[in-house]
């Protein structure tokens, strides 16, 4: 059984060495403040406990070489010889490094593992990645995807990458391309959605996105790869990046994503889960981008999660 005791931190200062220029101070205090919840570490930042050069900083403040953070007293959770990461997940990240050079990392997350820690999860990929890696100073999502979707995601390792990810995808030059389990038979062919997307609606007390005219543009392109009884194998290519779009405009043409607990199909998803599929059929199985001062684009690709795979396997030959 997992047992934890207290101890507590002294204050003490940091100073800002030139791999962790550009680090947003949040992430920086999840570094080196481990074992204290994220709620606490943003409480220390709003009270303004967490001081870079004697001042008051925001969440968001992106840490300079040279910077001196004070690291205010806080109470540590400590677990008594065991890791807060599973071992086993420790061991197999590694394998699932897709792609690796001095500036970028990319990896095939497993469905279950959060981008992020925070809201209730002890742990999300950075910190996983941490403790896997810990000489890499600087680590950053280039994006993100859902908790439960697997895949390609792209991390930078220091400040000029990351800013170099952000600029392409927002001039749309990063191929995202996805493998996704659709409900029902699809008849539309190759077919493009272009609707426009509503953050945080609420529905029934639940925070949800929605198709709305006031929303923000979003297309999808969806190409049909393969029909299975009750279920089509489609490849989804994102040409905006909104927050759950693939799921949202799957579900909006009638065929919402298989697995999808939030914006699927609730009896669909039971004859699913009858069948063998235990998590969210969506898997990022293609990613285009360029490095800093090259024109040569990279072509990372991760293949089905086995679970899927079998999962197709079986309904195929059911």
């Amino acid at each position: 059984m997992k047992t934890q005791s207290e101890t507590h931190q002294l204050a003490h200062s940091i100073e800002v060495l030139r791999d962790q220029d550009g680090q947003r101070i949040d992430n920086f205090l999840t570094r080196h403040m481990k074992g204290v919840p994220k709620s606490h570490l943003y409480r220390l930042l709003r009270t303004g406990q967490v001081r870079v050069n004697k001042g008051r900083i925001k969440p968001n403040y992106r840490l300079k070489t040279g910077d001196i953070v004070r690291i205010p007293p806080a109470r540590i959770l400590e677990s008594n010889g065991q890791a807060d990461i599973p071992p086993g997940l420790l061991h197999a990240i590694g394998g699932r490094i897709l792609f690796e050079n001095d500036d970028s990392l990319v990896i095939d997350k497993p469905s279950g593992l959060a981008v992020h820690g925070g809201s209730g999860l002890q742990y999300g990929v950075l910190d996983v990645l941490h403790q896997f890696r810990p000489e890499l100073t600087f680590l950053e999502l280039a994006h993100r995807l859902d908790r439960e979707t697997s895949g390609c995601l792209l991390l930078a390792k220091n400040l000029k990458t990351l800013t170099c990810f952000h600029e392409q995808i927002r001039q749309g030059s990063v191929v995202k391309k996805y493998l996704a389990g659709l409900v029902g038979t699809w008849r539309h062919g190759k077919m493009t959605v272009s609707a426009p997307l509503r953050k945080n609606a609420l529905q029934g007390g639940e925070r949800m996105v929605e198709v709305s005219e006031e929303g923000k543009e979003a297309v999808t392109h969806f190409n049909p790869l393969q029909q299975y009884p009750g279920l089509c194998l489609v490849e989804a290519e994102l040409e905006t990046g909104r927050t759950h779009q693939i799921r949202v405009h799957a579900a909006h043409v009638g065929h919402p994503v298989a697995g999808d607990r939030k914006y699927g199909d609730k009896e669909a998803n039971k004859r699913l889960r009858e069948q063998g599929l235990t998590r969210m059929f969506l898997h990022a199985h293609r990613l285009d981008f360029s490095l800093p001062g090259s024109s040569e684009i990279l072509h990372i690709h991760a293949p089905l999660s086995g679970e899927l795979q079998e999962f197709l396997n079986r309904i195929e030959h059911a």
